[in-house]
């Protein structure tokens, strides 16, 4: 069965098959570095870290890019307004490139506790300003694009395939502009490539000279420019968000066929977002949780990866603190299965006509395989990962040296598809914080809560937190 994957410009599901044999050129949307990313955005950045796991797996070479915006991302995803970066300096009393420093050193921070791979290259937007310019000069050449008093604008009626990703027809966007804010666009959908430091962007901080004058790029021509500077002008896989689909992946579709080859990328692969109850996870709705929450709550960030990676790719996830307890059980389950399995197990090698070898046990790593080539099923997945731990521990009487060998192989699958079931470390905790943790605990059973919140606090204070769950107390280094 070949790999089946969604792709949103043909909106459906497609045999992957990719431009070189064996190898996979694959770009990322990365963080826009002005605050800690949230966990809304590492369902995006973890549904690509699985696929390109899975296509290793599979067996190919794939080539990774994941970029940094450090510069030219508007407030709003507009062509107008203040820089998100520059904002935040102003907020915190410093300068851009700080700000830029510290977010970015925390998102790295974040994946590696996430377990993600690292990417072939991560390019960040303000060390490609020379492919942008020559990316825009190009377009200005062939009449995709022209200047104004306040930067250079990509003409959207020169691209008659402009919308065909998110499906917003040019008369529509049209019809939708309530107000045309620069009258020297031609059109209301027309997008900045440059913008000149001129006007309300006169004190702009991050600028550069450019034929058109001192200035920044616009935020779609940095994706643009950073992909094609690292993997050519035609990819196989373009990742994001479903909130990148309009207007960013549909300006980088633009741009990058009119001043290169086409098609620019030929699987586009979204994941829809994270919500928190009826609204949407968002920076601007004050209502986001980081890495650091989650730990705060005594929860392991590869809970908070199984539980994004559970679900699929395409639907909706709700984000409770319950469905991430769940998460933790689950893949508590899991990893002990694992762990009893390789180090506890003896292959029953007497012979009986009942046993289970490895052609049997084989069905379950088929099963596995076939629901991650069906765009990535990882429910169905997951199914099967059950089902399998299920079966094997009422039937391990009966399992060989070659069924054992095959089970171990299904193991490796998963815990390199998921990257989430590796064996965990002990906590070394210090003797007179178990003393502190003991004491406590009694405390409680005699439902003395006084001197619990007191001995919590102390224990604080010496740099642990401690959360009461279902199965005791949890104790995380703070």
């Amino acid at each position: 069965m070949p790999l089946l994957l969604y792709n949103t410009l043909a909106k459906k599901e497609e045999p992957f098959v990719p431009l070189e044999p064996g190898k996979v050129t694959m770009y990322t949307c990365g963080p826009t570095v002005y605050g800690r990313p949230h966990i809304g955005n590492y369902a995006s950045f973890l549904m690509a870290d699985l696929l390109r796991r899975w296509l290793e797996v599979s067996g190919y070479e794939v080539t990774h890019v994941k970029n940094i915006t450090d510069v030219g991302h508007l407030v709003a995803d507009q062509d107008q307004g203040e820089d998100k970066i520059e904002k935040q300096a102003k907020e915190e009393k410093t300068d851009p490139l700080s700000i830029a420093r510290k977010y970015t050193k925390q998102y790295f921070e974040d994946e590696e506790a996430l377990n993600m791979l690292e990417p072939f290259a991560r390019p960040r937007a303000s060390e490609t300003i020379p492919q942008m310019i020559a990316m825009i000069h190009t377009l200005l050449g062939n009449g995709h694009a022209y200047e104004t008093s306040d930067g250079v604008y990509f003409a959207v009626e020169t691209f008659p395939q402009y919308g065909g990703l998110s499906g917003n027809t040019l008369a529509n966007l049209a019809v939708g502009a309530r107000i045309k804010v620069n009258e020297e666009k031609r059109h209301p959908a027309d997008f900045a490539l440059w913008k000149k430091t001129v006007g309300e962007n006169a004190r702009h901080v991050l600028r550069w000279p450019s034929p058109w004058g001192e200035g920044f790029p616009g935020w779609h021509i940095e994706c643009s420019a950073m992909s094609r500077a690292f993997l050519g002008e035609s990819i196989d896989i373009h990742t994001g968000g479903e909130d990148n689909i309009f207007p960013h992946h549909e300006c980088e579709i633009a741009q990058s066929e009119c001043s290169g080859a086409r098609p620019f990328v030929r699987f586009w692969i979204h994941r829809r977002r994270i919500d928190m109850g009826d609204v949407k996870m968002s920076k601007s709705l004050g209502n986001i949780l980081t890495i650091p929450n989650i730990i705060a709550e005594g929860y392991d960030p590869l809970d908070l990866r199984y539980l994004l990676l559970s679900v699929h790719c395409r639907t909706p996830l709700k984000f409770t603190w319950k469905n991430l307890d769940d998460a933790r059980k689950a893949r508590r389950k899991i990893i002990e299965w694992m762990e009893e399995l390789e180090h506890g197990w003896v292959p029953n090698d007497r012979w009986r006509e009942d046993a289970i070898s490895a052609i049997e046990v084989s069905g379950w790593e088929q099963k596995f395989s076939r629901a991650m080539d069906a765009d990535l099923n990882t429910s169905e997945a997951l199914s099967v990962v059950f089902d399998s731990m299920s079966y094997s521990r009422s039937q391990k009487d009966r399992i060989d040296s070659s069924g054992l060998s095959e089970l171990h192989d299904l193991l490796a699958k998963v815990r390199q598809t998921f990257g989430c079931f590796e064996a965990e470390g002990e906590l070394d905790i210090p003797p007179d914080i178990q003393s502190l943790l003991d004491e406590r605990s009694l405390a409680r059973s005699v439902k003395d809560f006084a001197l619990s919140d007191r001995l919590r606090r102390e224990i604080s204070a010496r740099g642990f937190r401690v959360k009461d769950t279902n199965d005791g107390q949890k104790i995380t280094p703070v």
